[in-house]
């Protein structure tokens, strides 16, 4: 069973091959080609998610809600084709498949495709950091010890560790450090 990242990645690539195919071979043109790409990328998303993930919520764009989702966990959020008008222009590119995973409200897996670009970014799979060696150590400035650097340590059994070169980085002062990394990368 794949990883949620995994089915994340697959779904939207495969919603992708099926837009370009029925692009490239349209039975109909306009606004007909996007309400078909919409349904059958749809379809085809919700169908992978449902066989990989029977259990897990499902909240799609182009599907009635569900209120049972809202007691899930567990819930995919879809746009099976985001940009369905640019997709009907010949030539557009700037059209999307999104594929997300939401567990306990907070995003934990995703994948956008641009089919027109050839492209698929999702997140990668969860790293954990090895275990360190020994007791913790926070890293606090020798200058500027904040006073919650010491009850933390404590409650952490962790090692306070004074050093003159624990300081923020340029335009950090008024900022969290700690800002969020960006969620996608280039898919391998």
């Amino acid at each position: 069973m794949p990883e949620d990242h995994q089915l994340a990645a697959h779904a939207a690539a495969a919603a992708a091959r099926l837009l370009l195919d029925l692009r490239r071979c349209p039975p109909e043109g306009g606004k007909a080609l996007g309400a078909r790409g919409d349904a059958e990328s749809n379809a085809l998303i919700l169908e992978l998610l449902r066989a990989a993930r029977p259990n897990d919520g499902i909240l799609s764009e182009e599907s009635a809600p569900d209120p049972a989702r809202l007691g899930e966990r567990r819930v995919w959020i879809v746009d099976p084709l985001d940009g369905t008008r640019e997709y009907c222009e010949p030539g557009r590119d700037d059209w999307a498949v999104h594929v997300a995973l939401a567990v306990d409200g907070a995003p934990a897996a995703s994948a956008v495709a641009l089919p027109a670009l050839g492209e698929l970014f999702s997140t990668p799979a969860p790293l954990l950091a090895a275990a360190p060696e020994g007791r913790l150590k926070i890293l606090v400035s020798r200058s500027r010890p904040p006073a919650l650097a010491e009850r933390v340590a404590a409650r952490l059994d962790a090692e306070p560790s004074w050093s003159r070169w624990a300081r923020p980085a340029p335009r950090q002062w008024r900022c969290c450090a700690a800002r969020p990394t960006p969620i996608c990368t280039p898919a391998a």
